[in-house]
């Protein structure tokens, strides 16, 4: 088994109450094992607050806070998995490896232990992680793209994480003179454009045009300040990939469905009504990128919101194209 080792966090930015991105610097006198895009590595604290599993009157399991006979959170290690944002030339220039996370909270409004944890850090006073000394993962374009000529990725939320840091690299490479004539695709979804997380980055590395790649980033809620730029577009991940190959909303379908079984329709009428209707960014015709997404040669990665994936799959089987997930 590989060790522990104690890391030490030198950037820890929330960019939004829910949504952190930070860097790690490894334990003093070694660096972080290699890695390739696409790969995560488990992290640690000894201080996060532990949960329990309680079963209701219907069965429906819930984790809600264990707490100890004063009613304070019982504290202990916790230990989670997740997906380098960092590319791996970054960690070889810098030494950190960057990490882009969300606070999950169930629906009691639970935090996740870890990640509560992560969030509460008193930093920069407190800047310990323990990591294990351990980088792995199949959801790599070498193992899950090889042989496309097309590849289309879809981050929702932090699902971000590991296509930034394939992009990131594929930018390094080619800046190198290494590169091939692959065209890459990234729909990146949030809710407004403040958690557009590596947004400004990612236009940078679309201009600067050293390989063939589009970004197509877009808000699912969006503001008055989201409505008026051009460079954004509009509606969840799913929707947007709908709308590139001419599909109804997936809010329309479970309308119909509802009507065609005779059931009551009101909650698919209300989940149609608050739906957003898909905008490309102003910059990019949908024309074009049905070209790109050429289903004989196109394979779709997708990380993030389980149900938002399930979608992007039944839409990938529909037209016919290649589907991947991060689902470790």
């Amino acid at each position: 088994m590989a060790e522990l080792k104690v890391g030490a966090i030198t950037e820890w930015r929330r960019i939004s109450p829910s949504l952190l991105v930070f860097r790690m610097m490894p334990e003093p006198g070694t660096r972080f094992p290699d890695y390739k895009p696409g790969q995560y590595i488990a992290l640690r604290r000894e201080d996060c607050r532990l949960t329990k599993v309680v079963r209701d009157a219907d069965g429906q399991i819930h984790y809600l806070p264990d707490l100890d006979e004063a009613g304070n959170p019982k504290l202990g290690a916790v230990t989670h998995s997740y997906s380098l944002a960092s590319a791996p030339a970054e960690t070889r220039e810098n030494g950190h490896l960057q990490f882009y996370i969300v606070l999950e909270k169930t629906e009691q409004e639970t935090e996740g232990r870890l990640s509560g944890a992560l969030f509460r850090l008193n930093f920069p006073e407190d800047n310990k992680l323990i990591y294990v000394n351990r980088i792995t993962g199949s959801f790599t374009l070498d193992q899950r793209a090889n042989g496309f000529r097309s590849v289309l990725l879809v981050g929702t939320g932090t699902g971000l994480a590991p296509f930034v840091s394939m992009i990131k690299q594929l930018h390094f490479d080619a800046r190198r003179g290494v590169r091939d004539d692959t065209q890459y695709t990234l729909i990146h979804t949030n809710r407004t454009f403040e958690e557009l997380a590596f947004h400004e980055e990612l236009r940078a590395i679309e201009s600067a045009q050293r390989f063939d790649f589009v970004y197509v980033p877009s808000v699912s809620r969006p503001t008055v300040r989201d409505l008026t730029d051009t460079n954004i577009g509009r509606g969840r991940a799913n929707n947007l990939f709908r709308h590139i190959f001419d599909m109804p909303l997936k809010e329309e379908e479970y309308l119909e469905q509802a009507r065609f079984s005779q059931v009551d329709i009101s909650k698919a009428r209300a989940e149609l009504d608050s739906a957003v209707r898909p905008v490309l960014p102003g910059c990019i015709l949908r024309s074009e990128l049905q070209k790109r997404l050429n289903p004989e040669r196109t394979v779709v990665l997708t990380c993030g919101n389980a149900s938002l994936m399930a979608d992007i799959n039944y839409i990938a089987a529909r037209q016919g194209i290649r589907f991947e997930k991060e689902d470790w």
